[in-house]
């Protein structure tokens, strides 16, 4: 058995350009389907929040229509209620990447607002990767990463292959032009090597210990891959 350790959002909103708090937290899907397949393979689940806050869920992420209709939406809100590890996180700060034997980080908008700036998640991502530890990070995920930077300013995930939720995406989900920045374009800027598939398509990119995926339809596909580095 291992253990893996999520990485979750502690907000429940993301600042737009204009000053809006767009409500928000972590996407349903992007947690549970990981969740499932790392529990189905025997594996522990550790959840940690900055200040080991009770993540929020995106009510969006509930909703029929991203769900495959009402019996898929009633499913994933029963298997979200029903993971204790959410409902009690321990704090970030107090995680020590060593302790695990994979690291995941979901998406929603969430990570946009905190994780983006976390220093200490920062500093967790770049040891896990430089560890060989697999590391997962779906969709606005990595947007993680942009705080992942070494002393000499530069991005500890430069020149990696990753997948992340698109300028595309965003746009076509009608927040693009409403956001102060967008994921693509920050991580390319900090010189990721982002590799975007269809919109909305199951994209999973593998770059040696990195798992990374475009979307929610990715994230089942991504804990597949998670799961054979950890056999």
């Amino acid at each position: 058995m291992s253990k893996i350790l999520f990485v979750m959002t502690g907000v429940d909103h993301w600042t737009l350009a204009d000053g809006t708090k767009h409500p928000t937290g972590f996407w349903a899907e992007e947690a549970v389907a990981p969740y499932e397949a790392f529990k189905a393979a025997g594996h522990e689940v550790v959840v940690a929040t900055p200040g080991g806050v009770v993540p929020t869920v995106d009510a969006g992420s509930l909703a029929p229509e991203v769900n495959g209709g009402q019996e898929g939406a009633d499913r994933i809100a029963a298997m979200l209620a029903s993971i204790d590890e959410i409902k009690n996180p321990i704090k970030l700060e107090d995680a020590r990447p060593a302790e695990y034997d994979a690291v995941f980080y979901p998406g929603g908008h969430g990570p946009m607002e905190d994780l983006a700036v976390n220093a200490t998640s920062g500093r967790l991502l770049t040891d896990t990767l430089r560890s060989g530890t697999p590391l997962g990070v779906v969709c606005h995920g990595p947007a993680a990463l942009l705080a992942a930077t070494d002393t000499d300013g530069t991005n500890a995930f430069a020149g990696r292959k990753v997948a992340a939720f698109s300028n595309a995406e965003e746009t076509q989900a009608g927040l693009a032009d409403r956001a102060k920045w967008l994921l693509e374009t920050r991580l390319v800027e900090a010189g990721v090597d982002v590799r975007v598939g269809e919109p909305w398509a199951p994209h999973v990119v593998v770059d040696g210990n990195l798992v990374t995926g475009q979307n929610p339809a990715s994230s089942a596909p991504l804990a597949a891959e998670l799961l054979k580095k950890l056999a």
